[in-house]
């Protein structure tokens, strides 16, 4: 188990490339961005079925 720590530990120091800072901040606002614009597209999609499902009872009951 200690080796496998080591051997993961070296692997990740030594031969990961990581992405530089700026670029990891572009990408995060990027994909916070479209988690809005999706979490905003959900909720309009959503309350435009409620409202048309709420219309199609209020007409079925009368």
């Amino acid at each position: 188990m200690v080796n496998y720590i080591k051997e993961s530990y070296n692997e990740l120091r030594n031969h990961v490339t990581w992405t530089p800072l700026s670029e990891a901040q572009r990408l995060t606002v990027v994909v916070a961005v479209f988690s809005v614009v999706l979490a905003l597209a959900v909720w309009g999609v959503d309350t435009v079925f409620s409202k048309v499902i709420s219309q199609y009872f209020e007409w079925i009951k009368s």
